[in-house]
């Protein structure tokens, strides 16, 4: 059975997918959004989302459903996870606002999707199908087609794929794999009332060498997000054993008891192995690109990951409208803007990663005391992530 559905078939229908079909359709254009799982959902727990991603949500019109469930923090603040010692902050507040044009918030990861798939499931230029799991792409003239595990068939005119970190369409253009940290992260959400010490104005990472725990509030400060990050001990390629809650235990050993009781509410029952790609030079080959984590994944240290798949949406919905005669023109002016861009925040990501699980004492000293020296309100760190201007306001 073959099926055209759409000008745009965009594989994967996570937080990437979705924002890049209301991008699409923001184009005037129709897409199809292939979804491998039996429901559009999203998994996982908190997400931060920087002024670079809100300026895209304002752009699609959804910034008031967001500010209903979001949280407003005050500060992002990094403390030391044995003392308990604050190193240093940043401003979120009038000045953050005024230098950036927009919030951070923090919300729960599932109402970010809700909303997304709210506003894709009320756009005419937009259909929505669940149980694809695309095997297989090609191109044939001015047809892509794509087939799922069925042997089903779906021809556009054009391909967007955004179906994640092990993405099939990236297949088409590279055969790297991804990269294990050998870091794993537990996470979850708890009622608020359930958590005495939880601190409700602040996004806390207490930092430690080879670890770290992130807190913040989240679905209107009903809920309490937090995230254990830890090197396993018994890194094993190839296998699901390493990375245990028993190793979790033991990385956290003498952490201050703040953090050692944030570890009582922590769900062990699933762990999230880290993992990234390394930058590659091309995303395009005629009507076919990648999106968000098929183009570009990372590792968490910046709570970047569904940003750069944002702002990778709304650029490609300009760069529509620009070349709207040609997908290929499109694609390729696409490309040669984000992949700059979001290889330097991949990268800038491992960086960050080794910053703060640093062990070696004098580079501990030397982060330390940097930190201490930066005012709260000092944001020229920050201004290549949140200070992006690529993103066009809507006409």
């Amino acid at each position: 059975m073959t099926e055209n559905k759409g000008s745009v078939l965009i594989v994967g229908g996570g937080i990437g997918g979705l924002a890049a079909a209301l991008a699409v359709a923001e184009a005037g254009k129709r897409s199809t959004v292939l979804e491998q799982a039996p429901e559009f959902g999203e998994v996982g727990a908190g997400i931060q989302l920087a002024p670079n991603a809100m300026a895209v949500l304002d752009r699609f019109g959804l910034s008031d459903e967001i500010s209903k469930v979001a949280v407003f923090p005050k500060r992002l603040v990094v403390k030391d996870i044995y003392s308990g010692n604050e190193f240093a902050s940043l401003d979120l507040g009038n000045s953050f606002k005024e230098r950036y044009g927009h919030p951070y918030i923090v919300l729960h990861r599932s109402d970010l999707h809700r909303i997304l798939l709210e506003a894709c499931k009320t756009n005419d230029h937009i259909t929505l199908l669940n149980d694809q799991y695309i095997t297989s792409v090609e191109e044939a003239g001015n047809v892509v087609r794509v087939t799922n595990q069925n042997g089903d068939t779906y021809e556009g005119e054009a391909l967007i794929g955004a179906d994640g970190l092990k993405s099939n369409i990236r297949k088409f253009f590279s055969d790297d794999e991804p990269i294990c940290s050998e870091y794993v992260a537990y996470r979850g959400t708890i009622p608020i009332e359930e958590i005495s010490d939880a601190n409700l104005d602040d996004v806390i990472m207490w930092i430690g060498p080879k670890l770290h725990l992130v807190q913040y509030p989240v679905r209107r400060a009903e809920l309490y997000n937090q995230v254990v990050v830890f090197k396993s001990y018994e890194y094993k390629e190839g296998s699901d054993d390493w990375g245990t809650p028993e190793e979790m235990d033991r990385r956290f050993a003498g952490s201050h008891p703040l953090v050692q009781n944030a570890l009582t509410f922590i769900q062990r029952q699933i762990r999230w192995p880290m993992y990234d790609r390394l930058p590659i030079g091309n995303w395009t080959k005629g009507n076919i690109t990648l999106l968000g984590d098929a183009a570009h994944p990372m590792l968490q240290y910046l709570a970047q990951g569904g940003c750069q798949a944002l702002e990778d949406s709304a650029y490609l919905g300009d760069m529509l409208q620009v070349h709207s005669e040609s997908y290929n023109k499109a694609f390729l002016a696409y490309q040669e803007e984000r992949i700059p861009r979001t290889a330097k925040v991949q990268t800038s990501a491992r960086t960050w990663g080794e910053i703060i699980h640093a062990e070696d004492p004098v580079s501990i000293l030397l982060r330390n005391t940097i930190f201490e020296k930066r005012s709260s309100q000092d944001y020229e760190i920050t201004d290549f992530l949140y200070g992006y201007q690529r993103i066009a306001v809507k006409k």
